[in-house]
């Protein structure tokens, strides 16, 4: 039977310095039925908390990815990312099937084979940002330094945006992943990086190259405006979240050096540190049972991937972390049709980063106590604002 008295409970937040999930979540798994919070903005919602339970909500066609549906949670105004009738080809906030037009044009692009292809270009970009570190003495922010620049230059290479405007791209994805981030400052970042982007389509429409958005504009299925939100979209989720997997990858292998070159690493890192917790906002449409706990449509869902990467009864010892697992079965790129078209190409940098970076500089150390480090506690994403590091 449903349960009928749920517990409701303050948001959890990770503790000063601390990189595994909120100590609440082993509480809650434990707890029958789902948990009933309050996100920042006072908003209610469902939490889901179990391996099983999570997979479920983000496969159920009866639960909406849509921010157009009443109910659905928000983050300040629309959860800090643009909402999908205000940008055309914000595909993540689409159910199908129109999601899966745009799913089907894009799935050729992050193949193995095709983002396989892009592993020389990743290893350039690598390979010239610790040059650049290392050229600039013995201390660094790593952050500034190497994990900003190297995801934005390698989505960069695939969109065919130049390199010398990532800047703007950083500076402006960086507004529309921060709670505190007022509404009209997003408004403004959005419109500058679709400004941007525009330009960009209506130069590689003269001037088609090997690049991605050239791809797009060539097969014809989605318009150039599609496009333009495709791109913005690509921009965002690519750089930031993979930004924040590489500076708090690193951190835990600084911390962990026995497993630097584990075949397992990029794996074990993705599920112990599922930065993108709460991205997956949901919203009932119509009544469903999760965990057995009866969901009323029009109700607010936040299926928690660190939790749920956390879940004891899928993966044995889950607090630690251990390289050595099978961890593929993680949901740190969420799971179903909406599962991350980009999964591939964030492994590929992942693996070129914690290759290269510790065997180029062996003596890599952090320059701050772990608990002193200014983690990103008030993003959608969980990371690292800088990373002081000496070598």
């Amino acid at each position: 039977m449903p349960s009928s008295d749920p517990i409701s409970i303050e948001f959890p937040r990770r503790g000063r310095g601390q990189l595994s999930p909120p100590d609440e979540y082993a509480s809650l798994r434990a707890q029958a039925g789902l948990v009933k919070s309050e996100l920042p903005n006072g908003s209610t919602v469902w939490l889901v908390t179990r391996h099983e339970d999570v997979r479920t909500v983000l496969t159920d066609p009866r639960i909406s990815a849509s921010p157009l549906h009443p109910g659905f949670p928000t983050i300040g105004r629309n959860g800090g990312v643009p909402m999908p009738d205000q940008i055309p080809g914000w595909f993540v906030a689409y159910d199908p099937p129109e999601h899966t037009r745009f799913r089907k044009a894009l799935i050729p692009e992050f193949t193995v084979r095709r983002v396989g292809e892009l592993r020389p270009a990743v290893q350039r970009v690598v390979d010239a940002s610790i040059d650049a570190m290392l050229a600039g003495g013995t201390t660094a922010d790593l952050v500034s330094a190497f994990a900003l620049p190297v995801p934005s230059l390698v989505i960069c290479e695939l969109l065919g945006v130049p390199p010398t405007d990532r800047e703007l791209f950083e500076s402006r994805t960086r507004v529309l992943v921060t709670f505190t981030s007022t509404d009209d400052e997003r408004d403004a970042a959005t419109k500058d990086l679709l400004f941007y982007i525009s330009k960009l389509i209506a130069m590689k429409q003269r001037f088609p190259g090997r690049d991605l958005t050239s791809r797009l504009l060539s097969a014809g299925v989605l318009t150039p405006k599609e496009i333009s939100g495709v791109a913005l979209l690509l921009l965002i989720a690519g750089h930031e979240t993979t930004a924040n997997n590489i500076a708090l990858g690193v951190v835990m292998l600084m911390l962990n050096r026995q497993w630097i070159n584990a075949p397992g690493v990029v794996e074990e890192v993705l599920r112990y540190l599922s930065v993108a917790d709460r991205v997956a906002l949901r919203v009932a449409v119509e009544d469903v049972e999760i965990g057995g706990q009866l969901i009323r449509a029009g109700e607010g869902i936040v299926p928690l991937g660190a939790s749920a990467n956390h879940d004891q009864a899928t993966f044995a010892h889950a607090e630690e972390f251990d390289p050595s697992r099978s961890a593929r079965h993680h949901v740190a790129f969420g799971y179903g049709v909406h599962q991350c078209l980009g999964q591939n190409l964030v492994r590929i940098e992942m693996e070129a980063v914690f290759g290269s970076l510790f065997r180029r500089i062996p003596t890599l150390e952090l320059d701050m106590a772990v608990e002193d480090l200014p983690f990103k506690h008030d993003g959608v994403l969980f990371g690292l604002h800088a990373l002081p590091v000496r070598w």
